[in-house]
């Protein structure tokens, strides 16, 4: 089979739910369950300059939505689980014994050394951590003897907080979270219903081959590396079981134009129409978290720039793709400022200097769809940076219909485009995001 570079990123976004309408009503969970169907995993991360990821990328399939609908699935319902998957990422609970193999791993030492080395030195103590835990879900900083340490950043974490995570990545607790994405640890098994915990266990390569079976679903199309990096896998084990979801007829061989390796097409990848509409997507949506797949598809060099100081950044702290049809045609530098209830554009840069009357029409319409959804009446443009902050700043405003939050939803009346001043760039973020444990991570 040969592909096209457009034929290859309209599969890829077909297989990423781009293909479909957003809906035109009152947004479900049944909407989110074919998000997630499409994704099969998400990614999640603490930062929330803008939003938190886990909100962002579903925005970007569904639009403005109650972003309680997430926590409601995932968090009180127990229909989506975290584990470690693509770093700390939501999955369907269903999908628990495709994750066993690596909690085993985790058991064996083949986790970080500091989580290791708390259940070594310190075995009583995780045995009380647990029971406490079996009493009651718990905060870390709820355990009755936390045991804080000095230090600098992880290096401060508590005793406790260590013991939590190694009983997390070993399979004993769960996660599931509270308000400010604090971590509230429950066992496992009552978050896990019982039928599914009865399944019987996959050995490794067959969990690495139904993993792999799910990636190239929501790939669409791809490497072995790429099928490799989507739940990041062990890579040394991975062709053999690419080779079998092969010759199973799972997985398809192509060449795709600019493509220096093989690739391997989905069976279930249709040549849907071209994928809709638009989307700005956080820097860690399946779209574009593995870098190199991003210039591959489109051409887009992308890197996110949270750790390098600010006098050196290129484009900014949290600068989020613009999507329209099947291209990346622009970056957006944003940051929701709640409160003064705006969502700021700090810097906008156009793909290729491309800055036309349709790209700019539609990232307005996009600006003021996320602002809805981050529960701000507002979107101004208050940097100076970039080909496309003059043309926004003549669209940005105030908003009309309906502004969700938290809070429920509230209407907003129209309001003169008032001028606005430059600001400063975003302050740090809440939260680290280097792949610690449970905390959400970084993006390859």
């Amino acid at each position: 089979m040969r592909l096209s570079a457009s034929a290859a990123r309209r599969l890829a976004l077909a297989a990423q739910g781009f293909a479909d309408p957003r809906p035109r009503g009152r947004v479900d969970r049944r909407h989110l369950r074919r998000a997630m169907g499409y994704m099969q995993l998400i990614q999640l991360d603490s930062i929330p300059v803008v939003a938190r990821t886990q909100y962002l990328v579903l925005h970007a399939r569904l639009g403005p939505h109650d972003p309680d609908l997430l926590d409601r699935i995932a968090y009180r319902h127990d229909e989506w689980m975290e584990t470690w998957a693509h770093e700390a990422s939501l999955v369907p609970v269903t999908d628990e014994p495709l994750y066993r193999w690596s909690r085993a791993r985790a058991e064996a030492g083949e986790t970080w050394g500091s989580l290791v080395r708390v259940a070594r030195e310190h075995p009583d103590y995780v045995d009380e951590v647990l029971a406490q835990v079996a009493e009651r879900p718990l905060a870390a900083g709820e355990l009755t003897d936390p045991r804080p340490r000095a230090g600098e950043w992880w290096g401060s974490r508590s005793l406790g907080s260590l013991a939590l995570d190694w009983l997390f990545r070993t399979g004993r607790v769960g996660i599931r979270r509270r308000p400010g994405f604090v971590k509230e640890f429950d066992l496992l098994e009552r978050i896990v219903p019982a039928e599914i915990r009865a399944l019987p266990t996959p050995d490794e390569d067959e969990a690495h081959r139904r993993l792999l079976d799910r990636a190239g679903s929501a790939l669409g199309v791809a490497t072995v590396q790429d099928l490799a990096d989507y739940h990041r896998l062990p890579r040394r084990r991975v062709p053999a079981r690419v080779a079998e979801l092969v010759e199973e007829g799972r997985l398809l061989p192509a060449e795709v134009e600019g493509w220096e390796r093989p690739a391997f097409v989905h069976v279930d990848a249709a040549r849907r129409r071209r994928p809709r509409g638009r989307a700005l997507l956080s820097p860690f949506d399946p779209v574009v978290w593995n870098r190199d797949r991003a210039r591959r598809l489109f051409g887009f060099d992308y890197r996110i720039e949270i750790y390098t100081p600010a006098a050196q950044r290129r484009h900014g702290y949290y600068v989020l793709p613009f999507l329209l049809g099947d291209r990346l045609v622009a970056r957006v530098d944003l940051k929701t400022d709640r409160g003064a209830g705006v969502l700021r554009v700090l810097g906008a840069w156009s793909e290729n200097g491309a800055a036309d009357g349709e790209l700019v029409e539609a990232l307005a319409a996009e600006l003021a769809d996320l602002a809805r959804f981050v529960g701000v009446p507002r979107w101004e443009v208050t940097g100076r940076r970039g080909d496309l902050t003059g043309p926004l700043r003549s669209r940005a405003g105030d908003l009309t219909g309906p502004v969700r939050s938290r809070a429920g939803v509230q209407p907003v009346p129209l309001r003169s485009r008032a001028g606005v001043q430059p600001v400063g760039s975003p302050g740090a973020a809440s939260g680290p995001t280097g792949g610690a444990p449970g905390s959400g991570g970084g993006a390859t």
